[in-house]
């Protein structure tokens, strides 16, 4: 049978076609099918709008927000997680407290009243704006973008200072400029060759020994078994880390003490980094294969596809 009157598509038509649209490229589609590029970008964003159309979050209670970037020039967009069924409820333009208030408004009194836990990265705009609508929610701040933070803020300002601070010897300056993924990379994640210059490395120059080490103590602080533990691991840490006397070190030390309570509630809420990891890098494969991603509502239906959450 026919789709309808002007169609020139017929259901069986368009059923191979919404399966190819989930595994290939629209113009991939296109070119096997044979059919105009905007005709499968209409056939499969209806089938994405009869599966993923109307918003549902019930039962939710705990949830992930992130951004990420649209496009380029620093536009970005938020994407909303139920942390507990790995389904994405929601994706909004923006990062701003308006760009994501419909999530909540959306979500409804009753259903605001339910989450009990958050996890974020260090966003103003997401934390004043789950406080205010989610009163009995505890905000916890993602371990993954604490890291990558104190990544850029801390170990990339000290190793450009201790390479600027070796000018005269520029084969020692060269060793440190060039440093910068050994540092970052999990220490697991390295190769013989790699651990061996790393070690070296450290063992050369104290101030990026340090800020490593405190890097790596940082991390446990998430993995505590409890509140008071990880209270505990926090103390050690901002002690150990305000002695260095490092700049930059302190300076995100200070800065991070402001975070504290959403630090230590990871020991309540246990919600892993890798969550975040697993959506960003989803998100990153679909931009690449292009999925006729031409409009921001057809790329927005496509995450949540990609994310339809598990049964329990």
């Amino acid at each position: 049978m026919w789709l309808d009157r002007r169609s020139r598509i017929t259901h069986r038509v368009r059923l191979w076609v919404e399966a190819l649209a989930q595994l290939l490229p629209i113009a991939h589609v296109a070119k096997l099918t044979g059919l105009h590029w905007h005709t499968i970008k209409t056939i499969d964003q209806q089938r994405l709008e009869r599966l993923h159309g109307e918003f549902s979050a019930q039962d939710v209670r705990r949830i992930v927000m992130d951004e990420f970037a649209l496009h380029k020039g620093h536009r970005y967009a938020t994407v909303v997680l139920d942390a507990q069924r790995m389904r994405v409820l929601w994706v909004g333009e923006g990062n701003s407290r308006e760009a994501i208030r419909p999530f909540f408004e959306a979500l409804g009194a009753e259903g605001c009243k339910q989450i009990d836990a958050v996890a974020m990265d260090m966003n103003t705009a997401f934390d004043l704006e789950v406080r205010q609508h989610c009163p009995n929610a505890e905000v916890v701040y993602d371990l993954f973008h604490v890291i990558a933070r104190f990544g850029r803020d801390v170990i990339d300002r000290v190793r450009v200072d201790q390479a600027n601070a070796l000018r005269a010897e520029p084969k020692a300056r060269q060793v440190i400029k060039r440093s910068r993924w050994l540092l970052l990379r999990n220490r697991d994640n390295l190769d013989s060759d790699q651990a061996v210059k790393l070690e070296e490395l450290l063992a050369a120059n104290q101030p990026l020994a340090t800020v490593y080490l405190l890097k790596t103590e940082l991390k446990e602080i998430w993995y505590a078994p409890t509140v008071r533990e990880a209270a505990r691991r926090w103390k050690t840490w901002l002690r150990f880390a305000l002695d260095s006397h490092i700049a930059a070190l302190v300076q995100f030390a200070k800065r991070l003490s402001k975070y504290r309570r959403g630090i230590l509630a990871s020991a309540i809420y246990p919600m892993n980094s890798s969550i975040l990891e697993g959506v960003n890098n989803r998100i990153k494969v679909i931009k690449r294969m292009a999925y006729g991603f031409r409009d921001a509502s057809y790329f927005f239906l496509k995450i949540k596809d990609a994310f339809p959450g598990k049964t329990r």
